[in-house]
């Protein structure tokens, strides 16, 4: 949903969820919150974030289909 300046508007994102970082545009799993920050992980792996909560937005559909793409990309190329 867009707020009056045509952005979508900050949300509660769910663990587990995608979420945007509209702070540099990065789209990231929500792992949870740690104080008051949301922190998101990068599709396929990498180093949490910290966002603010008023910085995250949830993912636009296509961006959360490259970010579950990319995570199943990268669980296929794990040695069994």
């Amino acid at each position: 949903m867009a707020g009056e300046s045509g952005e979508p508007e900050a949300c509660t994102p769910e663990p587990g969820s995608f979420a945007m970082d509209v702070r540099d545009g990065r789209v990231g799993r929500v792992m949870g919150r740690v104080g008051p920050y949301v922190q998101l992980r990068p599709p396929g792996g990498g180093p949490e974030w910290d966002c603010p909560p008023d910085a995250v937005r949830a993912a636009p559909p296509g961006l959360v289909l490259r970010a579950r793409v990319t995570e199943v990309n990268r669980e296929g190329q794990l040695p069994r």
